[in-house]
């Protein structure tokens, strides 16, 4: 046990060394602007995809499962506020960062993991160069600013597909619906659940990193590197989600 405990210590501990070094480097130059372009690019537009068909399910089963439930209370009419509510506060932040997790921080771990064990991350040293700045930094700023901008799209894409579900399976009027999702969502709503995405972005993104310049053992040490990642990613994401949802609960 105490030795679980200290080893869990020491990753969150090096994680937060991490996250100093990545800084530091946002701010020196040479400025990566074409390194983070790129990873704006690989790590969140060619995310959409896999965001869109999660959000877009999630919303129209969550809009069955509401209405089975409302229609016992005489209040099936209401599946508009709930499905807004759960998507923007909860469902929407979450879900799309647990993808994110598994799509992106997977690719990242392998990515360095792999440069790591063929010794390319030395050659990067040697060459004069910061690994932390060339293969860090890129990808932590791409992956805080994409998460965010991926989980508004979900949220949007999820009320959509519990449009589809009320106008087409439960008769509902979809102005009425729309009506009712616009009077619901508050300033407040819509901050309870963006406002966590840039912690989850820091979370895929430092544990990735992280675990890469950590692989060794070659391709099997690659892949426990990887499934570490996703394994811890997503359970941190979970914990947090429950400290900043009693956070925003109090501050706001």
């Amino acid at each position: 046990m105490g030795e679980i405990l200290r080893n869990g210590l020491e990753e969150v501990g090096g994680v937060a060394i991490l996250f100093r070094a990545a800084v530091r480097q946002i701010f020196s130059r040479p400025f990566e602007g074409e390194q983070i372009r790129h990873q704006l690019f690989q790590l969140g537009v060619r995310s959409l995809s896999i965001t869109t068909i999660t959000a877009v399910f999630t919303g129209m089963v969550l809009a069955l499962e509401t209405a089975y439930t409302l229609a016992q209370y005489g209040a099936r009419m209401l599946i508009g506020k709930a499905v807004a509510l759960s998507m923007v506060q909860e469902l929407g932040p979450v879900l799309t960062a647990i993808v994110v997790a598994g799509r992106v921080g997977a690719g990242i771990t392998a990515e360095i993991g792999t440069m790591n064990v063929t010794e390319q991350v030395d050659a990067i040293r040697a060459l004069g160069a910061d690994p932390v700045k060339k293969l860090v930094m890129p990808k932590v700023v791409a992956t805080f600013l994409m998460v965010p901008a991926l989980t508004v799209l979900a949220d949007f894409v999820g009320i959509l597909g519990g449009l589809f579900i009320s106008v087409m399976e439960l008769g509902q009027s979809g102005s009425y619906y729309l009506r009712q999702v616009v009077t619901t969502l508050s300033f407040r709503d819509v901050f309870t659940g963006t406002g966590k995405t840039p912690v989850f972005a820091l979370i895929i993104a430092l544990v990735a990193c992280y675990n890469g310049l950590r692989a060794s053992g070659g391709a099997d040490g690659v892949g426990r590197a990887t499934t570490r990642t996703v394994v811890t990613a997503s359970i941190a994401i979970l914990v947090s989600n429950f400290f900043l949802t009693k956070l925003f609960f109090v501050v706001l």
